[in-house]
């Protein structure tokens, strides 16, 4: 099983990479992040044509995920919290047995404002949901844009960034909470070096050319699953493409 998370910055503009992608490697899934498009305007018909449905929650101009998948899908869920959301950040399906959580963690603006409160207690409130319905003995995929560098490593430049937003302590700190719970940085586990990322800012003058860039997109798996990674890459070559996203794409590939 290949499975891919991809963080899109408007689905409309990327979708001849995103479509390109899906016929060159083939997932089984691929969890989508802001697609920036109501779900009346969802470009449905192109990924059923290629072979794939395709469960989505958007919103206008903002947000919106999406997981597109090649097999039957069942237990959808398109709202984080119980009495809904206002944004679109959240899709949960099964696959195969497999719940497979789609997330776009907020990306909290600065340290000290109500978007990074937000941010906050949206990384609890996520990590809440994960504890009150699954188990870490199961199989179970959380993956998304996370919007967090855990570590030194997963940012160019740690030392100017450090204590900012998408490299603070606070936000690291939950996001540590879930991997106590049980869960795994499958990319971290099969590459424990730095130098690797998922995103590269268009406002650094060839930033991605200087590899100026952060690791903030994960898929993180439960033990059970992990166990069974054979590989965890960065496909790097869709960021070279003409108008690409901002990010690229993460895959990790299973024994199943």
């Amino acid at each position: 099983m290949k499975l891919a998370t991809f963080n899109t910055n408007s689905i409309r503009a990327r979708l001849p990479i995103i479509l390109s992608w899906l016929e060159r490697e083939e997932p089984d899934i691929l969890c989508i992040q802001e697609t920036k498009v109501q779900d009346k305007d969802f470009p449905r018909s192109d990924f059923e044509r290629a072979g794939y449905q395709v469960v989505f929650r958007g919103q206008k101009a903002y947000n919106g995920v999406a997981t597109v998948t090649k097999h039957p899908v069942g237990d959808i869920r398109k709202d984080l919290h119980e009495k809904g959301d206002e944004d679109a950040r959240f899709v949960s399906i099964t696959i195969l047995d497999l719940p497979v959580l789609n997330v776009y963690v907020p990306q909290g603006y600065a340290v000290g404002t109500d978007k990074f409160t937000y941010k906050l207690q949206w990384l609890k409130d996520l990590l809440g949901h994960v504890k009150a319905h699954h188990d870490p003995g199961k199989p179970l995929i959380l993956a998304g844009d996370f919007n967090v560098a855990l570590e030194a490593i997963d940012v160019h430049d740690p030392e100017k960034f450090r204590g900012e937003v998408c490299f603070h302590p606070d936000e690291q700190a939950i996001l540590r909470e879930y991997l106590e719970w049980g869960l795994v940085d499958l990319f971290r586990k099969h590459q424990p070096e730095g130098g690797h990322y998922t995103f590269w800012d268009y406002r650094i003058p060839n930033g991605f050319k200087r590899n100026m860039g952060w690791r903030i997109d994960y898929i993180l798996a439960t033990e059970p699953l992990a166990k069974t990674c054979r590989r965890a890459w960065i496909d790097k070559e869709p960021r070279t493409a003409q108008k690409p996203s901002d990010h690229t794409f993460l895959v990790a590939e299973f024994s199943l």
